[in-house]
C-alpha cells in the first residue's frame, strides 16, 4: 500500500451511508391513496385546447389542490382548506429531518414550488428557500413521491377549464430531542454516547493496523488500478464487527471489496465499545480505505491521483467557505484528471444542486450512480433531471 492516509471516524451514523439509505424508506399514507383512487377528474382537453393555453398561473379563483377532500360535500373554499391541511399532514408524516441539518443545528423554513399540470401531475420542482443541510432536497423528495405514488391533484381552473398552476409549499423544520439510537433491521445502533466507540490505542493504532492488514489484490501491474472504498462498520459490545455499507467510488470491483471487508472485519475484538447510560452499546464507525499500487510503473499515476484528491478536497472546502467559483474550478480540475471518480462527481454534483444548476447536477449525479451504485439521490434524481 502507498502512503495515502487511511481515515476512520466514529459518527452519528454517517449522513451519506446510513442516514441517506434510512431516510429513503418513505411511507405513503393509505388514506391519501384511497382518496386519490376515488377521485374523478374531468381534465381532458382536445389537442387544440391543450396548445391554446400553456400559461403557468400563480393566482386563480379555483387554484389546484391536493386530492384529499374531494369526497366532502361542501364548498370549494372548505375543500381547499381541508386539502391544504391534508397536504401538510402528508409532508410532515413523511419528511425525515436530515442528519446533516441536525448535526449543524439548522432550523427554519424551506419553501418549494412545483407546477400542477392540467392532468393533475406535478412538474417543475424548485427550492425557493432553503436552510441547508439537505433540508431542501428532503422536501423535494417527499413532494416528488406524490407523483411516484400516482396521486393526481385536482388541477387549477380558469373559466371552467383546467390550466397549469404554480403551487408554493412552505415547510418548517424544527429540531426536537432525538432518540439516542436508530434502527437498522434488527440492530439498534446508538448515535448518542457517554463514551464513543474507539479502536484500542486510538486512531494512529487503527491506521497502522489497517496499513498492515489491507492488501492490494493481484492484478496486472500495467493496469495501475487505484481508488477508495468507504465502509461503515457496526461494532457490537462483544467485539463483533459487521459491514453495514460499502461504497466503491472507482468501480474497483470484487477483489478490492474482498480485501477491504477482510481488513475491516479482522479488527474483531480490538475495539473499546461505546457506552450509553453506563452500559455498552452497538455503534457505527466509518472507514475510508485507499488502494494505491506500489508498482514502479504506476508511480506517476499514483501521484496524479493524490494531486486530484487534494484538489477535490480543497475545492469542497472553498465552496463551503463561500468561494463558489474557486471551489467549482478545483472540483472540475479533479474530475478532468479522473473523470470516472464517483466521489469527485458526487461532490461537484452536490455543489451544483446547492446552486440550483439542475442540468449539471443531473449529469454528475447520474454518472456517479452508474459508477458506484450509490442510491443516496435516487428519490430526487427524477426531480433534478426533470428540471433540465
Amino acid at each position: 500500500m502507498d502512503g495515502e492516509k487511511i481515515n476512520g471516524g466514529a459518527s452519528a451514523v454517517s449522513r451519506h451511508l446510513y442516514h441517506a439509505n434510512n431516510t429513503k424508506k418513505m411511507k405513503v399514507i393509505r388514506s391519501v391513496i384511497y382518496w386519490s383512487l376515488g377521485l374523478s377528474l374531468s381534465a381532458t382537453l382536445s389537442a387544440q385546447e391543450a396548445q391554446s393555453d400553456t400559461t403557468i398561473y400563480k393566482a386563480l379563483e379555483e387554484p389546484a389542490r391536493f386530492p384529499a377532500c374531494e369526497q366532502l360535500d361542501t364548498t370549494l373554499a372548505a375543500k381547499a382548506k381541508c386539502a391544504e391541511q391534508a397536504l401538510l399532514e402528508f409532508m410532515y408524516d413523511n419528511i425525515r429531518y436530515p442528519q446533516e441539518a441536525r448535526e449543524q443545528n439548522l432550523e427554519g423554513q424551506v419553501v418549494v414550488s412545483f407546477v400542477v399540470e392540467k392532468d393533475g401531475s406535478l412538474s417543475n420542482f424548485a427550492v425557493l428557500k432553503d436552510i441547508g443541510g439537505g433540508a431542501g432536497l428532503e422536501v423535494l423528495r417527499v413532494a416528488g413521491a406524490i407523483n411516484s405514488a400516482g396521486i393526481k391533484w385536482v388541477p387549477g381552473r380558469k373559466d371552467g377549464k383546467p390550466v397549469r398552476y404554480q403551487y408554493t409549499l412552505p415547510i418548517r423544520f424544527k429540531l426536537e430531542e432525538a432518540l439516542p439510537y436508530v434502527l437498522n433491521g434488527r440492530d439498534t445502533i446508538y448515535t448518542t454516547y457517554d463514551t464513543p466507540l474507539n479502536f484500542k490505542g486510538g486512531d494512529d493504532a487503527l491506521r497502522a493496523y489497517l496499513e498492515t492488514e489491507l492488501g492490494y489484490p493481484a492484478v496486472p501491474e500495467d493496469t495501475c488500478i487505484m481508488g477508495r472504498i468507504e465502509l461503515q462498520l457496526l461494532v457490537r459490545p462483544s467485539g463483533e464487527v459487521r459491514i453495514l455499507d460499502l461504497v466503491d467510488y472507482n468501480d474497483l470491483g470484487f477483489d478490492f471489496w474482498y480485501e477491504a471487508v477482510a481488513a475491516a472485519t479482522s479488527t474483531y475484538g480490538r475495539w473499546e465499545p461505546a457506552t450509553f447510560e453506563g452500559r455498552e452499546v452497538n455503534a457505527a464507525f466509518d472507514l475510508s480505505l485507499p488502494f494505491l499500487p506500489d508498482y514502479g510503473s504506476c508511480k506517476e499515476e499514483v501521484s496524479r491521483y493524490k494531486q486530484a484528491n487534494e484538489r477535490a478536497q480543497e475545492g469542497a472546502q472553498l465552496f463551503a467557505d463561500g468561494e463558489t467559483e474557486a471551489g467549482m474550478a478545483k472540483l472540475t480540475e479533479a474530475i478532468e484528471a479522473f473523470p470516472n471518480n464517483a466521489e469527485f462527481l458526487l461532490m461537484r454534483g452536490q455543489a451544483y444542486l446547492d446552486q440550483q444548476m439542475y442540468s449539471e447536477a443531473c449529469t454528475d449525479l447520474r454518472t456517479a450512480r452508474a459508477i458506484s451504485l450509490v442510491t443516496w439521490y435516487d428519490a430526487v434524481l427524477p426531480i433534478i433531471c426533470g428540471r433540465r
